[in-house]
């Protein structure tokens, strides 16, 4: 009888071990079943999703890509509402703005004017500094008020360290209104250089909207320069000033002679480009200046090579009669004085 109560007791406890393992079975069967189910459910979702923004209509794409697609359209939303915002930021004007703890946020700079002078002009610069640049605080004034900024373009003597030399280095010390480009020596064949280095130089320290170049015996309107050059501010490549192109000198005894006259063809001609009393380039051609400063060619005229770093480009040449300087009147930007 102990043997068969043994018996009973062993076969009781199998069918209880198969029923435990036949109920956790069937439970197992039932989740993962849940689970393909709404997995299921969701790429059914998703795909049906994509066909409705695509309207594509059946797709082997995969979940994955799917997700993917999704990011990159709510990336996409993103980016253009930050452009609208950066858009309508540079539609407000070049004054500096307050925040809510009245504190000044750094507005971008509307124009960088680099005035090219030379070691003898010091009467000029004086000139300038009198009839629209300023000086001290009339000159920081004009910066933080009208977004433009100032300042003469000189190179070194031929002698560095000259009288010549410690002399703008004493001017500069009391206007504090120089660009000093050390790799420039003043000499007329050094003016394409030292107009290239001055784009560069000025493009890697301020991040303006346009850089001009200007000489020193002119005269700046800076409110009918302000308003010109606001509407051109939706133009990202853009060249402006008085267009102009016309016969290359080819003899060595002419005022406005050209060593390399042979590269501009059988006729003889310049191509289109700005007047060299002053011009303006907006930030993205400073900055390709600045990058390719170092195989740049530079031709015996800065306006003229100026015109021929932007010949391949895609460049907007806009031709405004307020930079010709020669013909002055109320609504001109720029005079010869």
């Amino acid at each position: 009888m102990a043997r068969k109560g043994t018996s009973i007791r062993l076969s009781s406890s199998r069918i209880s071990s198969s029923l435990l393992l036949s109920m956790f079975a069937t439970f197992a069967s039932f989740y993962v079943a849940g689970r393909l189910w709404q997995e299921s459910q969701t790429r059914v979702h998703l795909i049906s999703e994509l066909h409705r923004v695509t309207g594509q209509g059946k797709s082997a794409i995969s979940v994955d890509d799917t997700l993917k697609i999704i990011a990159c359209r709510e990336q996409k939303k993103t980016l253009a509402a930050l452009e609208m915002e950066l858009s309508a930021a540079r539609q407000q004007g070049f004054v500096p703005k307050r925040t809510t703890d009245g504190t000044e946020t750094k507005k971008r700079p509307l124009v960088v004017i680099g005035i090219m002078t030379s070691l003898g002009n010091k009467k000029k610069r004086d000139a300038v500094r009198q009839a629209w640049m300023g000086t001290g605080a009339s000159l920081k004034k004009i910066e933080t008020e009208k977004g433009v900024i100032a300042r003469f373009v000189i190179g070194r003597s031929a002698n560095k360290g000259d009288s010549m030399d410690k002399s703008i280095d004493a001017e500069n010390s009391q206007t504090d209104d120089f660009i000093i480009l050390d790799d420039v020596v003043e000499a007329p064949e050094e003016a394409s250089k030292k107009v290239k280095l001055f784009f560069a130089y000025a493009a890697d320290r301020w991040d303006a909207q346009f850089y001009a170049k200007a000489n020193d015996n002119i005269y700046v309107n800076m409110d009918v320069l302000g308003s010109t050059l606001a509407a051109h501010l939706g133009n990202p490549r853009a060249y402006i000033g008085c267009m102009k192109s016309g016969e290359v000198f080819s003899e060595p005894n002419q005022k406005w002679y050209e060593p390399e006259w042979w590269k501009f063809g059988d006729k003889k001609s310049y191509f289109r480009h700005a007047y060299g009393e002053m011009y303006v380039i907006t930030h993205a051609l400073a900055r390709f200046v600045s990058i390719n400063r170092d195989i740049l060619h530079a031709y015996a005229h800065d306006d003229v090579s100026t015109g021929s770093w932007f010949v391949g480009l895609d460049v907007k040449h806009v031709d405004e009669g307020k930079f010709c300087c020669s013909a002055w009147s109320s609504e001109a930007i720029c005079a010869g004085v």
